[in-house]
């Protein structure tokens, strides 16, 4: 058995994402990157809230919460700050984390509470229907829009960093041993650290927008997302068609836990 199999569920598996789904790469690249640090099992934590990438979770085997829509982040900080020795993990998709769960993302990453999220990007909602996400592109069909959609698309690295996380990433199913690393990178972030990891869809969202297949469209996903040095040779016209790739951003800035525990100890907490 390779050393990340024993953090699967076995029991659980098959897991019941599409045939050609991205989901399960980006899976098993978290558990490579747990491998990867050597981290203890019984103290690492996976959270994540509903859609297709929160059943990640339930296969997973470690202590895991599966949460309601959008309510990932709250119950990962609430486990941070009851036991900051924890390595807690949060997995989630566009519409889990940037539409209902929008709100909590900003305030999580405005605090720098150390928690690795990483999600799922898919583009669309694909397990309740195949609606709009606050990712899919404009112009790209959905059942809500039908003639494709007209609402501009958020960055979520961007909004990311402006709200003040100190580590965000981008990788993709195509590219899947980097992805190890930029997550594995992000879980040693003393910080709020955020991972988007672009997966495709051949059911809701590409065969609604005639991708192809799932491997026509990690072709395409292979072209369209390069690593940062690269894109930052573009012109601002050549980036219009392009997504930059690795580390994106990082800074520090005073962990929201630690400074929590010196607020307990000033206020005599400690001494209960």
């Amino acid at each position: 058995m390779r050393d990340y199999e024993t953090f699967f569920r076995t029991n659980r598996l098959p897991h019941i994402w599409c045939p050609g789904c991205g989901h399960g790469i980006a899976m098993k690249a978290i558990a490579k990157a747990i491998a990867k640090l050597d981290l203890d099992q019984d103290k690492t934590v996976i959270v994540s809230g509903i859609g297709c990438s929160s059943r990640a979770s339930g296969y997973m085997d470690f202590d895991t919460l599966h949460t309601a829509h959008g309510r990932a982040l709250p119950f990962a900080t609430g486990i941070k700050l009851a036991n900051p020795e924890l390595n807690v993990i949060v997995i989630t998709g566009d519409g889990d984390c940037m539409a209902i769960g929008g709100n909590h993302f900003i305030h999580a990453a405005r605090r720098n509470i150390d928690l690795t999220v990483i999600l799922f990007n898919n583009n669309i909602y694909g397990m309740t229907g195949g609606q709009a996400s606050p990712l899919t592109p404009v112009e790209k069909k959905a059942t809500t829009a039908p003639y494709g959609t007209f609402d501009r698309p958020f960055n979520p690295c961007e909004v990311a960093k402006t709200a003040g996380a100190t580590y965000i990433a981008r990788g993709t199913a195509f590219h899947a041993a980097p992805l190890v690393d930029l997550i594995a990178q992000g879980i040693q972030n003393k910080g709020f650290s955020f991972i988007e990891t672009l997966v495709q869809c051949p059911t809701s969202y590409g065969r609604r927008n005639k991708m192809g297949s799932a491997a026509a469209m990690l072709k395409d996903m292979s072209e369209t997302v390069i690593p940062l040095a690269a894109y930052n040779r573009l012109s601002t016209e050549e980036r219009n068609e392009k997504l930059p790739s690795g580390v994106l951003h990082t800074d520090v800035f005073p962990e929201y836990a630690a400074e929590y525990a010196k607020i307990i100890k000033q206020a005599g907490g400690d001494k209960a």
